[in-house]
């Protein structure tokens, strides 16, 4: 039996853990040949160690596990492949394999053309000219991780590309720059009568509601600009295409790996742990930032090269780093 293990991030809210399983709900309606099972990284049960459980007690005898993470940091470099190894230890009956978390796609930009839309905003793609008096700031979680904020950049543009607005800008709430703040005055400066805020989260929480109040507050003080909050990104039946389109990947052995027994990776999980731990300790007095865990890694663990030989089996699972691991995959922040 094949079986699909959705893992979210898992939020503080209920309602944002509740919006995980109604999406779980519509993977099952577009794939009645799998079994769907979901778990929650933080804030949520059941664990990911949990969830694995269950999909082995059910029978499954290949289970492949799917980041609903936006970019990979490192929670999908670092925790889902340390949970496999030790399920690959546990129940070495079943086969494992991992998907790719959701990252650069058409569909993403499908999915955030349709928010734009629904504010109301009308695209004249006809007239083959940019509407001189519009922005759009796409507004991200932020990473501590280099690859996620380039992956952030990288949709931003791709987003211009198929939308015809004079900017489209990014910004993210939380441990990196440019601040929302920073992204709306940038806006502004740049001359923006009509300035949309697109907020790339799947699901609702507390910085939602933050974003919410901020976006009011600067509306409040420029009232002769037009400045309105799109819907966030949300789950969407075009994402659960994409993420059977991970699964195919995973199960056909086509995601590009890296080596299951890497020792840099192993380095960096014990060290990402520490501070894993340390740094919630440290967040329930600082509920201000949703999940910001404070995980740093030495670059220089990291300059090495992964050719070593190894083959790409159903059971390898730890995503092949684009940049070699030059900047390590031990990095703090989920892009949420």
């Amino acid at each position: 039996m094949e079986t699909i293990l959705l893992v979210g991030h898992g939020s503080r809210d209920p309602e944002g853990n509740e919006e995980l399983l109604r999406f779980a709900d519509t993977v099952r309606a577009i794939a009645p040949g799998y079994v769907i099972e979901t778990c929650f990284l933080e804030f949520a049960k059941p664990s990911i160690d949990q969830g694995i459980a269950k999909c082995v007690e059910q029978g499954a005898s290949r289970v492949v596990l799917v980041p609903i993470i936006l970019f990979a940091a490192g929670h999908a470099k670092i925790h889902i492949p340390d949970a496999i190894d030790h399920a690959k230890r546990k129940y070495p009956h079943v086969q494992f394999a991992y998907g790719r978390p959701i990252g650069v796609h058409q569909k993403v930009i499908n999915i955030l053309k349709t928010r734009l839309t629904e504010t109301g905003y009308l695209a004249d793609s006809l007239s083959g000219e940019r509407d001189p008096d519009t922005a759009v700031l796409i507004l991200g979680r932020g990473s501590s991780d280099v690859d996620a904020n380039s992956d952030f950049y990288k949709m931003a543009r791709l987003f211009w590309e198929q939308v015809p607005v004079k900017w489209t800008e990014s910004c993210f709430i939380g441990v990196t720059e440019p601040s929302l703040e920073e992204g709306l005055e940038r806006c502004l400066l740049l001359g923006a009568k009509k300035i949309y805020v697109l907020p790339y989260f799947l699901f609702t929480g507390i910085l939602i509601k933050r974003i919410e109040q901020m976006v009011e507050q600067f509306a409040d003080a420029h009232p002769d600009r037009s400045i309105v909050l799109a819907d966030y990104f949300g789950f969407h039946p075009e994402l659960a295409e994409l993420l059977l389109d991970r699964v195919a990947e995973a199960f056909e052995g086509r995601a590009a790996m890296n080596c299951d027994m890497c020792k840099y990776r192993m380095e960096a999980a014990a060290h990402l742990e520490h501070h894993h731990h340390h740094d919630h300790e440290h967040d329930h007095h600082h509920h201000a930032h949703d999940h910001d865990h404070g995980h740093h890694h030495d670059d220089h663990h990291h300059h090495h090269d992964h050719s070593h030989g190894h083959h790409n089996h159903i059971h390898e699972h730890v995503p092949r780093c684009s940049h070699e691991h030059s900047q390590g995959c031990a990095t703090k922040g989920e892009t949420q």
